[in-house]
């Protein structure tokens, strides 16, 4: 609970994606920060313990101000903006930690948008904390952005962009002398530099509209889309206009919940490479069994990563030590084997984020059971099927705070993860089963 001495804007901190800022009792600026939910992010300051620095600069709040935004990825981008210019005491304090990475515009042709840790900039002469370029700034590189705590989440915000803007890190064909497109290219996210499909003229408007963003003008940058789609209609382009009226779409309704979903609940100062809660955008395994009465029940285990299936670590295990439709032991048996892979061989049987477990209490408790017997810590979540997918039923621990705010935020993930499972168990399924059903051929008998 934030003390009643501590001064808030409005007297309220909204439930909403925004910039916190920190003052002392004299005005002074201490700390600038982003939040998915203003709310919940401010209010961890004040009910988990501390270190020493977070706890000094806590004491000394004596105001709380805040900027919400309209969708959580220009809130990273407002952070970067305003610890640039405003310099809080306390995130200048965290300049010289040479992890934190940057986006820079390159100066070439055709602008590439990288990323570089603030060590790499140094060694280039390059103070991205200064209010005035220098010459070897200006020299090497368009606009520096930054500096981002997360990797992650700077990642993250560049691809969500270019699917409004369609930008490249490829060299042109003058310079590779190649003319092959790249795979970016041929999905839509490369607008063809590789190939030479762009010119320059247009590139430099994708990057012009590219530094707008990242400069926090979203509705400049809307304004300007509005403009090309126009202009293109006017010249009897329709082709052309549709595509700048999807753009302008997409930017309009950026999907971005889950973009610093794992930054609300960091605090400053944390050890680069230390996990904080379970990562949406990380490694989840969905299992699932299938059988009838018992017979060919075989059990399945899938992978997303990013939100998306890797069917590449796709898994299928045969129903070994079980007999009888006995599902709860069937997961058993699955969720044993797995995990002593993961003993065996733990690189190439990394644990996941979490387990998405397709079943009700039983289940998750003897995977649980399971989990405990063998000393590990993994999340688990069940999902009971309801009559459909709205009344599905999420079953997981509610005394375990991380597993209970991810639960309703990753449901969709969960019933996609889950289903993949389920589809692919029944495959595997009825693949052995037609083996069974096969008649055997007969042996041709020898005169």
């Amino acid at each position: 609970m934030i003390p009643k001495s501590i001064t808030i804007k409005n007297k309220m901190l909204p439930d909403a994606p925004g910039v916190y800022l920190y003052y002392d009792e004299d005005g002074e600026l201490l700390y600038v920060g982003k939040a998915t939910s203003l709310k919940r992010r401010v209010g961890s300051y004040f009910t988990k313990a501390h270190d020493n620095r977070i706890g000094e600069m806590v004491g000394q709040i004596a105001k709380i101000d805040y900027i919400e935004t309209p969708t959580v990825i220009e809130a990273l981008v407002l952070e970067a903006n305003q610890i640039k210019s405003l310099k809080p005491k306390y995130n200048i304090l965290q300049r010289d930690d040479k992890t934190f990475l940057y986006l820079v515009i390159t100066n070439e042709p055709y602008p590439r948008p990288l990323l570089i840790r603030g060590h790499e900039l140094k060694k280039m002469g390059v103070n991205p904390f200064s209010s005035t370029p220098s010459k070897e700034m200006e020299k090497r590189f368009k606009r520096v952005f930054g500096p981002y705590t997360s990797s992650r989440s700077l990642k993250m915000a560049l691809e969500l962009i270019r699917k409004v803007i369609p930008w490249s890190t490829c060299q042109p064909p003058e310079v590779t002398g190649k003319t092959r497109a790249c795979f970016n290219s041929q999905i839509g996210k490369c607008p063809g530099v590789c190939a030479g499909r762009v010119s320059k003229r247009d590139y430099q408007r994708y990057m012009r509209q590219l530094i707008m963003f990242f400069d926090g003008k979203k509705i400049r940058l809307e304004r300007s889309i509005e403009k090309e789609m126009q202009k293109a209609s006017k010249a009897l382009q329709f082709e052309e206009a549709a595509v700048w009226r999807r753009r302008l779409r997409a930017l309009q309704h950026i999907q971005d919940i889950a973009l610093i979903s794992k930054e609300d609940h960091e605090l400053p100062y944390r050890d680069v490479g230390a996990v904080d809660g379970i990562d949406l955008e990380g490694r989840i395994e969905a299992y699932d069994i299938s059988n009838i009465s018992g017979t060919n029940a075989v059990g399945s285990m899938v992978v997303f990563e990013e939100g998306r299936p890797a069917k590449a670590q796709y898994r299928k295990f045969k129903i070994k030590t079980v007999e009888g439709a006995n599902d709860v032991a069937m997961m058993e048996e699955v969720i044993r084997r797995r995990l002593r892979r993961a003993e065996l061989y733990p690189k190439a049987w990394v644990l996941p984020e979490i387990m998405v477990i397709d079943g009700g209490k039983p289940q998750v408790n003897r995977v649980q059971q399971v989990l405990d017997e063998l000393g590990m810590s993994v999340p688990i979540i069940g999902l009971a099927k309801g009559f459909d997918r709205k009344q599905d039923r999420l079953v997981f621990d509610r005394t375990n705070e991380e597993v209970r705010r991810v639960a309703t935020r990753g449901k969709e993930v969960f019933q996609r993860a889950r289903d993949e499972a389920h589809r692919f168990a029944v495959k595997y399924h009825r693949e052995l089963r037609g083996k069974t059903m096969r008649p055997k051929k007969k042996k041709k008998k020898t005169p």
